[in-house]
This record gives C-alpha cells, structure tokens and sequence, in this order.
C-alpha cells in the first residue's frame, strides 16, 4: 500500500495529568482545546549520528546513531483566549461578579453630546455622554479617567479629572459624567494664552472631547496573564487526518504523541497589510506509553486504517430469496 498526504491535521490535546487551567479543572485524559483551523502541521524527527572514522582518507568506518527527537509543529490561522494560554503557558481570568476585568476604553465624544451649564470659568460645568459606564470609585485614591478638550483634531487642554460620584445609565443607555473648572489641575498661568482655561469655558471653543477611562466587566471577558515562572505544559496529543492511496481512497490516519511539551516561545505579529497573523505551537515529544499499550514507552506512533475501497474486495456469495423471505409480514 502506498499513499500521499495533502490534508491538514485536526489535533486535540488531553491532559497528562488533573490540572487547573484558568478557572476550569481538567481531569487525567480529559480534552484540554481542539485545534481545528490549522494552516499547516508537521511532524519532524531527527537523530544524531556519529562516526569512527580512520585509514588513508580518515574514511568513515562505522556509524552510531542517537539523541532521537520528534518535534511537532503546528500553525494555527485563528487562536482562542485558551489557545494562547497553553501556548505562552500564561494564566486566564475569567471575569466574574466578584473579579471584574477592567477594560480601557478611549472614547470620543462629538460636542453635540456635551451638555454646559454656566459661562463662567469658575463654575462652568461640563456633561459628557459615555456609550460605557466608567470606572470612578470615589475611595480608590486615584484617578481613572481623564477628559481633553479636542479643536480641528488637535487636543487644545490639559487633561481634566471627571467629578467622581454615583454614574446612573438614561433611558437609552448612555452614561454621564461631568467636569467642573476646578477639576483642571493643570492651568496656564498665561492668561492671555488662546486656549487658556477661561477662554476655553466662556466661548466654548471646541469640537469633540477625548475620554480616556476604564469600565468594569464582570462577565463575557478574560485576562490573560504572562508570568516568569509558567511556561507550556505537558499533554497527549491525537492528530486526525487523511492518508489517500492510488486508488483515490481516503483513509483515516491519527498522529500520536504520548507526551509533548509545548515550547513557551510565541510571536504575536500584529500589521494592517500583508497576510493574516498565524500562531505556530512547536512541541516536543518525550517517551511515554500509548493509552492502549504500556508494555513500551514511544516518542509517536502512527495509525492508518484502510477502508473499504483501499484493498481488493471480493464477493464470496450471493444470497437469493425466496418467495416466503420475500414477503413482509
């Protein structure tokens, strides 16, 4: 039987051992993550050689062969919050109402949407409408949010800090917050400066603000997180693909790696030409027994079932009915 390959894998990896990965516990055999939009996979081995070698010629004599590696190579088009994680070895939080996620949002709002009250510099007020509820804790000893005045795409102000007090959504949704001139803790001191902060509030030169903030997510989001000390694990990897012989038949064949450790190293490639960034997961493959068979430990082992189609059949007898058989009762 002979065959070619041209078809990608679809590979799955089962936990070596129980594990907690994220928030979720993964059980001894367990699948972790299912790859199913590879672009390309690979298996690779290799193997030192070394020679005694001697004569007229210093010739080769006889050769020694060791170290056997077997890498497997993988290279992902899409990749999940999980799918970086096993491949940085980092760790994922998954938001909840009690570890919220905050996200950082920069957002610009259209003048249209800020609301003044007051002409005077010393106590105009600024309302800005926010298509997200901001973070703004009133004890938190800092400050989250910082709103710029912005004239012809330029921003015109220093940076002032929102009033920090309860934030309630409308009745379409949006939320409010509001600045008062004290709030800019960074005046010009010349006040015959253009954008100075009194001419900025009596005439109301402006076009759109900038709001940088953050907002709260407690469910539907997820932290990954790279620490020193974590590195890829450990798993049992199953391949599925499709060997196709002479005949045109396609037979099933699964790549098997026992024990593969994921190496740590990751490129994440970021561009607005070119081809899509791809994620490549290298592996190496460490003996150890088959699910099915602990009289040998194995670096990989290699299945191709054949089907109906692959090898010769033959017809070894016709049956014919008779006319009882053919009736239906």
């Amino acid at each position: 039987m002979k065959f070619g390959v041209r078809e990608i894998c679809d590979v799955v990896l089962k936990a070596k051992a129980a594990t907690k990965i994220g928030n979720k516990i993964f059980y001894k055999n367990e699948p972790v993550i299912y790859f199913d939009t590879l672009k390309t996979s690979s298996m690779e081995g290799a193997a030192t050689t070394v020679y005694a070698q001697g004569g007229r010629g210093n010739a080769r004599l006889v050769a020694w062969e060791g170290e056997r590696t077997v890498t497997f190579t993988m290279e992902d088009a899409l990749i999940s919050p999980e799918g970086f994680m096993i491949l940085s070895g980092a760790g994922l939080i998954e938001a909840t109402t009690g570890k919220t996620i905050k996200q950082h949002i920069t957002e610009t709002v259209d003048k249209s949407d800020v609301t003044v009250t007051g002409t005077e510099a010393a106590s105009a007020v600024y309302t800005v409408k926010l298509t997200k509820k901001p973070y703004l804790p009133a004890d938190a000893g800092e400050d989250f949010a910082y709103v710029m005045f912005v004239k012809d795409g330029e921003i015109i102000s220093e940076p002032f800090i929102p009033v920090h007090e309860n934030i309630t959504a409308d009745e379409n949704g949006f939320y409010t917050i509001t600045i008062e001139a004290h709030d800019n803790y960074n005046t010009p001191n010349d006040v015959s400066d253009k954008y100075n902060t009194a001419t900025l509030y009596t005439k109301h030169d402006f076009d759109s603000v900038i709001v940088d903030y953050y907002t709260e997510r407690n469910a539907n989001a997820y932290q990954i997180e790279i620490t020193a000390d974590k590195f890829g694990g450990n798993y049992y990897l199953e391949a599925s693909t499709l060997f196709r012989d002479q005949n045109g038949v396609d037979m099933p064949a699964e790549f098997i790696i026992p024990n593969c450790k994921i190496q740590s190293n990751f490129t994440f490639t970021m561009a607005s030409s070119g081809d899509p960034s791809t994620f490549t997961f290298t592996m190496d493959a460490f003996p150890d027994y088959t699910r099915f068979d602990h009289s040998k430990k194995v670096l990989a082992a290699i299945q191709v079932i054949e089907e109906a189609g692959s090898q010769d059949l033959y017809r070894t007898q016709t049956v014919h009915l008779g006319d009882d058989e053919k009736k239906f009762s």
